[in-house]
């Protein structure tokens, strides 16, 4: 739970910075760019869903543990150069959690180097925090990734979309939390995020 929320915060923090540097000062004025969790936690995104994906994890299901945080509060008329400014701040907590998936990433391709100067009792949960880590960012930033509403891909895809869809998307998003939890308990995230991880850790 501890490694969802740093992932989490990291991202809603990057919307917030982004949004900072195209000029809207929104997000930082409510606190929004820190690591602090008590400022991004959602209470369906960060505590129900999660919640929820351990309790069936634990019972023997099938669940694809996911979550969300707060939505980052921005002003799209005060950014300077709009288009950009929207795929930026939209791609900003995607490439948050990549950042920190690839931290991870190195530190354990390169464990041999340190495992000497760690016991051996303190191995085991440093390489579990690491691995969580790696898993849970990767999986937050392939999520984003989806052209799904109200996930940052649908922001990215709204800039390069004619007019004529925008309505489109409005009506998905109205509904987008609720159809993004009937897929995620029908595996379908796991499904495809699923071999991505599967050849990350075959780099390992």
């Amino acid at each position: 739970m501890v490694v969802l929320l740093l992932a989490i915060s990291a991202h809603e923090a990057a919307h917030a910075w982004m949004s900072y540097k195209f000029g809207d000062d929104t997000a930082r004025l409510l606190g929004r760019i820190t690591l602090n969790p008590v400022a991004h936690t959602d209470l369906i995104g960060t505590l129900l869903i999660p919640i929820v994906g351990f309790i069936v994890a634990a019972s023997g299901g099938r669940f694809f543990l996911i979550g969300w945080g707060k939505p980052t509060p921005v002003n799209p008329l005060r950014w300077r150069n709009k288009d950009l400014a929207n795929v930026m701040v939209s791609l900003a907590g995607i490439m948050a959690n990549l950042l920190i998936a690839i931290i991870a990433f190195t530190i354990l391709k390169l464990r041999f180097r340190w495992e000497g100067y760690l016991s051996d009792s303190l191995l085991e949960p440093v390489y579990m925090f690491l691995q969580l880590l790696l898993t849970m960012n990767i999986s937050l930033a392939f999520f984003n990734l989806l052209p799904f509403p109200p996930l940052d891909g649908s922001k990215v895809l709204e800039t390069f979309l004619p007019e004529s869809m925008q309505p489109v998307l409005a009506v998905l998003e109205q509904y987008g939390y609720l159809i993004l939890m009937v897929l995620m308990y029908m595996g379908v995230f796991g499904m495809i995020i699923g071999p991505v991880l599967n050849a990350v850790y075959s780099l390992l």
